[in-house]
């Protein structure tokens, strides 16, 4: 979906979600929902199942009609198209498809059929792809046989072919190890940082976000709460969405 620049933010580019509504049948999903993501900065989405977070994000990728505005914007430039990464929730593969991570390449990447294999040149992009996400060791393994962490890295991988200004991450700790999961946040930061690029992920693992997020934003239909992420994760809203006790 595209973007396009309407002044505001004076020394960042910037993603503003202003008054969103998306309403599906009777049921308001989201209702009034502003965020303001500025380029290099992590925010996460959380709140409890069925709060909207995912059809939040299946309206910034242009899938959900909605009321509201949606803007991306860059400073000096009157008009410009924003790319979106996008990774979803990870996706089941037979482990015993014979798919390998460099046929998965080859039908994103190329219109040559994978059964072909990579020609040099291909097989060299992949790499490059991988080498962002430390997967170059990654190409000829099955897609099946992948860990949790291991299918993550491969999917980044290509949500960063080419580069995005927002990237989109769909519960990315689903399904991943403690260790991987620490390895994965990790290379998440790196990868904002490097390319200066904005991060917006849904998660319900909070305890990577004090180290991690620059904002946390507690939804539950609307916005019930957003900031620093320590403040949000001690607020009476967050204990309330959750149906926590005051001493838990």
């Amino acid at each position: 979906m595209s973007y396009f620049h309407t002044g505001g933010c004076k020394d960042s580019c910037c993603l503003k979600v202003q008054n969103v509504s998306v309403k599906i049948g009777e049921d308001n999903v989201l209702q009034d929902i502003n965020l303001h993501v500025h380029c290099g900065q992590m925010v996460a989405l959380i709140g409890p199942n069925g709060a909207g977070k995912s059809t939040l994000l299946k309206a910034l990728l242009g899938q959900r009609d909605y009321d509201g505005v949606i803007i991306f914007s860059v400073p000096g430039q009157r008009r410009v198209k924003a790319r979106i990464g996008y990774v979803p929730q990870s996706p089941a593969f037979d482990p015993g498809d014979p798919l390998s991570v460099a046929d998965l390449f080859a039908c994103c990447l190329s219109k040559r059929p994978a059964f072909l294999g990579l020609t040099k040149s291909l097989r060299t992009q992949v790499l490059e792809c991988l080498e962002r996400v430390h997967g170059v060791d990654l190409i000829d393994k099955r897609v099946g046989t992948l860990s949790g962490g291991e299918l993550q890295r491969v999917l980044l991988a290509l949500a960063l072919e080419p580069i995005p200004n927002i990237l989109i991450l769909d519960e990315p700790l689903s399904g991943v190890d403690i260790e991987g999961m620490t390895n994965l946040m990790d290379m998440l930061d790196e990868i904002r940082k490097k390319f200066d690029l904005s991060i917006l992920m849904t998660t319900h693992d909070f305890s990577m976000l004090p180290k991690y997020a620059d904002t946390v934003v507690l939804m539950d239909h609307r916005v019930l709460i957003q900031g620093d992420p320590q403040e949000v994760l001690d607020s009476e809203e967050f204990r309330r969405a959750f149906h926590m006790k005051e001493d838990c």
